[in-house]
């Protein structure tokens, strides 16, 4: 059985569970923050634990699952007029730990593993990684510095980003905030004191010919153009101001790139990944960061590239090798 743990919103598990349909593989997807609605039992065999996960009409067991794909979950809910808001927050808690419990379950069953996510997600680690695997990365530094970082402008055109989440959440249920990168030059430059606040990342910045989405899966790459810069809104960051008529192309990455993404993503310690390069006037590319847990369904549906299927075609390795090792 293939497990998808996903949330209610996610359209990109739709995509994932269509290829299983067409090809009759048994799934069981699993909404992390409807979680409190099931009945759930731990039980011990052989020394280890097996999860149970009942819902009224559909029941998962651990043991059953022999590759997983991990994909956005939320935190379980907890609705009870009876509990207080911090019952509430207790009791969410503990779904939590159930989750993370079936999360470590499942091992190297996962197509990325929760805990490889988390750690690859360091962007610092990222562009560590890929210097070292012969990606050009640009000059940056990350800092809440404002000395350090006048000094850094100075050298050169620079953007600024976030260094983690890169969305701004209200906390109270709205849509939030994406924080697009921003070109930083007189009229948008840091101030000392916002600038203190927490620290982001610093870049040069790459005159682009266009941006350029590279989706890869285990071996496999999926390469896509992003003609950003038609749009003066677009030119330093594509998903401001929500284009969808950006011209998207399917794309040809030199051999010696497709084989360097492959290794990132692979001493990251994954088996998918969703890169962001630049190919830059002179026909260069440049790493700007990868993404572990990537939005790839537009690029499939713009493109027709088959990133669905690569993705079942993984599980099902995966699901074999499972299989190989318990016989």
């Amino acid at each position: 059985m293939i497990l998808l743990i996903s949330n209610e919103r996610d359209v990109t598990t739709d995509y994932v569970i269509l290829e299983l349909r067409r090809r009759n593989v048994l799934y069981f997807r699993l909404n992390s923050e409807r979680l409190s609605d099931a009945s759930v039992r731990c039980f011990w065999r052989s020394g280890r634990p097996d999860w149970q996960v009942a819902f009224a009409d559909r029941a998962l067991l651990t043991s059953d699952v022999s590759a997983g794909y991990f994909r956005r979950p939320g935190a379980p809910l907890v609705k009870s007029s009876v509990l207080d808001p911090a019952e509430r927050r207790y009791c969410s808690d503990e779904w939590t730990a159930v989750l993370r419990s079936i999360y470590a379950n499942l091992g190297d069953r996962w197509l990325n593993s929760p805990s490889n996510i988390e750690r690859a997600e360091d962007k610092a680690l990222q562009l560590a990684v890929a210097a070292d695997m012969g990606l050009q990365v640009p000059p940056t530094i990350v800092t809440n510095d404002f000395d350090t970082a006048i000094d850094f402008m100075s050298e050169g055109a620079t953007i600024g980003k976030a260094f983690h989440t890169g969305f701004l959440d209200d906390g109270g249920g709205q849509a939030g905030r994406v924080i697009f990168t921003t070109r930083l030059d007189n009229d948008s430059r840091p101030t000392r004191e916002s600038l203190s606040f927490a620290p982001v990342i610093l870049q040069r910045e790459i005159t682009k010919a266009c941006d350029v989405r590279v989706t890869v899966v285990g071996h496999r790459i999926f390469a896509a153009t992003i003609d950003s810069q038609i749009r003066a809104e677009t030119t330093i960051d594509w998903r401001r101001g929500s284009h969808p008529d950006l011209p998207h192309a399917r794309h040809e990455l030199p051999d010696k790139l497709a084989s360097r993404c492959v290794s990132l993503v692979r001493h990251l310690g994954l088996r998918f990944a969703a890169i962001d390069l630049v190919l830059d006037r002179a026909g260069e590319y440049w790493f700007l960061e990868a993404n572990p847990n990537g939005q790839w369904a537009w690029i499939e549906n713009r493109t027709g590239l088959p990133i669905s299927a690569a993705i079942v075609d993984e599980l099902l390795a995966i699901s074999r090798d499972c299989t190989d090792s318990t016989r």
